[in-house]
C-alpha cells in the first residue's frame, strides 16, 4: 500500500490533481477521526479540508513520498491546535447540552468529558493507538513526537481518565 501511496505522491508532485484526489480519497476518513478526536465534532472536517490544501500547496517540499500518511496526518494535527488556541475562550465543553440518551448517569461517562479532561496531545495519542490501530513509532511520526513520548502521553492520558472516573479529578 505505501508503495501505490508513493506513486500517487510522485504523480501528485507533477501536478496529477487525480492522484491527488486519490490521496485525499484514501485518507480522508482518518484525517477526519484524528481531527475529531482533537477538535470534536464542529471543527474536524475543515481542519482536515484546510490540512489538504496546505499539503497541496507543500507537496513538492516532501522528500519521501513513502511518508505521506504520517507527514498529512501531522499537518491535519497542526491545523486541530491551531483552532483549538483560536477557539479558547469562545465556547467549553462544559457548557454543551447533556445527551439525553444517558439514562443511568452512574454508570455511563460522556466521551467528550473524558476526552475534554485530556490535553489535545494526549486525545490524538489515544485515537491514533485505539481507532486508528498505529504502532507508538507510527504515531510518533504523525505527530513529530518520539515513540517513547507517545507511551508517555498515552501513559498519562490512561492515568488521567482513570482518576476522573473514580471521582478523584
Amino acid at each position: 500500500m505505501n508503495d501505490q501511496i508513493a506513486g500517487l505522491v510522485i504523480e501528485a508532485r507533477a501536478g496529477d490533481r487525480d492522484a491527488f484526489g486519490l490521496l485525499v480519497e484514501f485518507h480522508w476518513e482518518g484525517l477526519v477521526r484524528l481531527a475529531r478526536s482533537v477538535l470534536g465534532d464542529s471543527d474536524a472536517e475543515d481542519a482536515a479540508q484546510d490540512g489538504l490544501l496546505i499539503a497541496w500547496r507543500k507537496l513538492p517540499k516532501l522528500s519521501e513520498p513513502g511518508a505521506f500518511s504520517a507527514w498529512i496526518s501531522r499537518i491535519v494535527y497542526r491545523r486541530c491546535l491551531r483552532r483549538l488556541r483560536r477557539r479558547r475562550g469562545v465556547v467549553t465543553l462544559e457548557k454543551a447540552p447533556e445527551p439525553l440518551y444517558n439514562t443511568d448517569p452512574d454508570n455511563c461517562h460522556d466521551v467528550w468529558k473524558l476526552l475534554a479532561i485530556l490535553a489535545p496531545r494526549q486525545r490524538a495519542v489515544l485515537h491514533l493507538t485505539t481507532v486508528e490501530g498505529l504502532t507508538d513509532s507510527e504515531i510518533g511520526r504523525s505527530l513529530g513526537i518520539t515513540a517513547g513520548s507517545v507511551r508517555a502521553h498515552r501513559r498519562r492520558a490512561r492515568e488521567k481518565i482513570q482518576r476522573f472516573m473514580k471521582g478523584e479529578t
